[in-house]
């Protein structure tokens, strides 16, 4: 059976859209959760009830909650444009080559048209991919996590930039990207393993209808509900699982962004956060970010799977009409 089957398709084009909506909806949505694991991780409190008061505080507090969605939505919807794009074409290249592509019997029930690789292939792609995404997006990664800071009274973004580079020049643009990488490109890798594995799992605990799909098409895909809700559980369930690991580099890259004096690199952060606040430092924002983030890739994930099977759809039908 094919590994390819209708993911090769569709142009990058539409899995350069259908990750730039998919992301785009996802931050917008899930700002304030955004925003509230910058404070906690900010100030050390360990609150989030008392980070919430003060914001609640603000003069227009519903507004304050929502504070740095543009830079937000800017950076994650192109980033994952960007990601979903690069990570497909990966996995396409990836596909043609015997030891990445997963055993014939482990794709016999599947809620999605993407390729099928083996855990080490989705692994290296995963993190390749978001190396690479999260290089080309850190100046507006910076801009996001100052907005959201209450260290910070930026108006625009253009302002913001005009600052940066005023005070600090291009190497401000990329504080914390190492904490950034060493954070992402792990997450993103395990990410795909476990959303991969989840899916499996998840899969193989339903009955499967007889086919419907027509003839010559593959018949791994699943009914729409069900694959739609296959794939956010899976979604969900690999965020929590991953963002608990990463946690304390999100937390290291967030004080070098927003206070990089004092905070010079990654190994001086971490060490100066643990002797003055101690180990629970680094899972400040724990909960915040776990929930925040099985929520962004349950919606980013499920939105793009299933923009990607209708685009499928619609293309065979379009094919289809053609050859009669």
């Amino acid at each position: 059976m094919s590994q390819s089957t209708g993911a090769s398709k569709s142009s990058p084009t539409f899995h350069f859209v259908a990750g730039l909506s998919s992301g785009t909806l996802g931050a917008v949505l899930l700002q304030p959760f955004d925003l509230l694991k910058t404070r906690v991780q900010q100030s050390g409190s360990h609150s989030i009830r008392a980070v919430v008061k003060d914001i609640a505080k603000s003069p227009n507090a519903l507004a304050a909650f929502w504070r740095g969605t543009i830079p937000s939505a800017l950076r994650t919807g192109v980033g994952s444009a960007i990601y979903f794009t690069t990570l497909n074409a990966i996995r396409q290249h990836a596909t043609a080559v015997p030891f990445a592509t997963a055993p014939p019997a482990s794709t016999r029930q599947s809620s999605s048209s993407l390729p099928k690789l083996s855990n080490a292939a989705n692994l290296v792609a995963g993190a390749v991919a978001r190396a690479f995404a999260g290089f080309i997006l850190m100046p507006l990664t910076v801009i996001k996590v100052r907005y959201e800071s209450n260290l910070y009274s930026y108006k625009s973004i253009a302002g913001a930039a005009k600052d940066i580079y005023k005070s600090e020049r291009i190497p401000g643009f990329f504080a914390g990207y190492g904490a950034t990488a060493v954070r992402d490109a792990p997450y993103a890798g395990l990410y795909v393993v476990t959303y991969e594995q989840f899916k499996k799992h998840l899969s193989s605990w339903h009955i499967l209808t007889p086919p419907t799909n027509p003839p010559g098409q593959s018949d791994v895909s699943m009914r729409g509900s069900l694959s739609a809700t296959i794939n956010f559980s899976s979604g969900a369930l690999a965020g929590a699982t991953c963002s608990f690991i990463s946690n304390p580099f999100d937390a290291i890259k967030t004080r070098i962004q927003l206070q990089p004096r004092d905070y010079p690199n990654m190994i001086q952060a971490c060490r100066k956060m643990v002797a003055e606040e101690g180990i629970r430092s680094l899972y400040d924002g724990l909960a915040l970010r776990m929930t925040r983030k099985a929520m962004s890739s349950a919606l980013a994930w499920m939105l793009y799977e299933e923009f990607i099977r209708r685009a499928e759809t619609t293309l065979y039908r379009g094919n289809r009409r053609e050859h009669v």
